[in-house]
């Protein structure tokens, strides 16, 4: 059996949305599976798929958009190591099999997914949504132009912008200009108090033996620099709101 290992994080999780308190009072330890996608967290919700105190937020923040003739329908949220790796070696296959070369299809894979093992969607705490009441064209619903203008996503968008941290969801990837790393994301939040401490923890890991020893496609490219700056721009390069 595979020895479990576990990860302290100095910050702990509050019932308070979006608050986290000053002192400590208790440490909680995430392994190192389930910070990787390859553990067995208890979720909660038909199609919603989030670790309880993330799940209860959502409820309560889809209930208010509702008031608003807003219906937030959840794209994709909890996902495990082997999705993400199935989702990264289809592009890959892809892109390479386009003519690109593996550094090239991996630099236009990191433009909106991640490496497996390193996504924030392991931890049943993110969410990509969009409002299920709007009438959109095409099957391409994770389309920052749909959240922007006369977009059919932009009302709700600019009820999240408004709302959303009430209930402890923070946007991840922003439009702050000089931002690196992933391309702005307006559809992906992030449940701030369970997030916030497990990229703590997370960030004791070594991402290149993450990535490496897994068996990713394209692993025999990711360099040490390219590894370093991946770790700084994708992983770190968030908004600021959620970094330890």
């Amino acid at each position: 059996m595979k020895r479990r290992i576990f990860i302290k994080s100095g910050i702990i999780t509050t019932t308070a949305l979006g608050l986290i308190p000053s002192s400590v009072f208790a440490v909680p330890e995430y392994s190192y599976e389930e910070l990787i996608g390859k553990g067995n967290p208890k979720l909660f919700g038909d199609a919603i798929n989030l670790r309880k105190e993330a799940y209860e937020a959502f409820i309560a923040m889809k209930k208010a958009a509702a008031a608003e003739n807003l219906n937030i329908k959840i794209v994709s949220s909890y996902r495990d190591f082997f999705r993400q790796k199935s989702i990264w070696e289809r592009k890959y296959k892809q892109y390479t099999g386009n003519g690109m070369t593996p550094e090239q299809a991996i630099s236009k894979i990191i433009e909106y997914s991640t490496i497996p093992g390193t996504s924030r969607h392991h931890w049943g705490t993110d969410i990509d949504i969009i409002d299920s009441n709007a009438k959109y064209p095409g099957n391409d619903v994770l389309d920052p132009v749909k959240f922007e203008g006369k977009g059919p996503f932009r009302p709700l968008k600019v009820w999240l912008d408004k709302n959303a941290v009430t209930y402890g969801f923070y946007l991840v990837y922003t439009d702050r200009p000089g931002r690196k790393g992933f391309k702005y994301e307006p559809w992906h939040y992030s449940y701030r108090p369970l997030s916030l401490p497990m990229l703590e923890a997370y960030k004791a890991l070594d991402v290149k033996h993450i990535i490496t020893t897994e068996k990713v496609a394209g692993a025999a490219h990711f360099s040490d620099s390219f590894v370093q700056r991946y770790r700084r721009e994708n992983i770190l390069d968030i908004n600021p709101d959620l970094l330890p």
